[in-house]
């Protein structure tokens, strides 16, 4: 797949809430299928300390015309292009699912020219990158028949699965959804070193595709302390928990907003 021009932030980048005086930004990256607005009552719930920043990929919502990215190489580099211009304050990635991939893939990215951007990365609902890789096999990422893909969204659950039931909306959101899941098939997990920012991953309790077993073992992707937080309900945890979420990711930056933190850019 050629290699996508440099985006306009406004491209790329949703800021619902704007919060002019926010110490931190939070940059929300969105799970597979899924748009800029799964984060929106999460950023009315911010305190005036954090922004939220949603990510819109191509291939959705306001961006449906464009075709989804299925390249990983490609999606992480039009992101660092895409939030690299924002990071003028302390960011902090939080990322659902295939979210939390394209974060994790992102803060390394962004490692070699701003080593101390990314204060937190929040890796929510998704296996370590490495975890991942090794059990590929056992997931229906490359299926192209409908049924099974259909089969295992219902599993995930969510508001989406539910929409997914209707058959106009169904055949809408299906190129994007293979799509992402083609991402996904395609991303190859390149050991390097770990993150130096702390690392939190936030489950459900009754997400079966991400077991404690799982969370646990993002430990060896930082050195700057790992901690697991888990909310009741399943992959989809977060719907109509928005200010609960909120809370919790606002202690969890407590230090950063309080302007401990190094030199972002040194």
């Amino acid at each position: 797949m050629p290699a996508l021009p440099a985006p306009a932030t406004s491209d790329w980048l949703r800021v619902f809430a704007p919060r002019p005086a926010a110490r931190t930004r939070l940059f929300c990256f969105p799970h597979a299928g899924g748009g800029a607005s799964a984060f929106r009552e999460l950023a009315d719930a911010a305190p005036p300390e954090i922004e939220v920043i949603a990510v819109q990929y191509p291939g959705r919502q306001d961006r449906f015309d464009e075709p989804p990215v299925t390249d990983p190489d490609v999606m992480v580099g039009a992101l660092l292009r895409a939030v690299t211009p924002r990071l003028d304050r302390p960011a902090a990635f939080f990322g659902h699912s295939m979210g939390a991939t394209l974060a994790f893939e992102t803060a390394r990215a962004l490692r070699p020219r701003h080593p101390n951007a990314v204060v937190h990365l929040f890796a929510s609902a998704r296996k370590a990158p490495h975890v991942d890789q090794r059990d590929r096999t056992r997931l229906p990422y490359t299926d192209t028949d409908t049924d099974a893909l259909m089969a295992y969204v219902r599993r995930l659950g969510g508001t989406g699965a539910g929409l997914l039931e209707l058959p106009e909306l169904r055949e809408l959101a299906l190129p994007t959804l293979r799509g992402d899941f083609q991402l996904l098939a395609r991303h190859r997990f390149v050991p390097g070193a770990p993150l130096t920012c702390p690392l939190t991953v936030i489950t459900g309790a009754d997400d079966t595709s991400c077991t404690p077993g799982d969370a646990a073992a993002w430990a060896r992707h930082t050195i700057a302390g790992h901690r697991v937080h888990t909310f009741p309900g399943g992959h989809f945890y977060l719907e109509g928990r928005s200010a609960a979420l909120m809370e919790y990711l606002t202690d969890r930056l407590g230090p950063d907003l309080a302007g401990d933190r190094h030199d972002r850019h040194a």
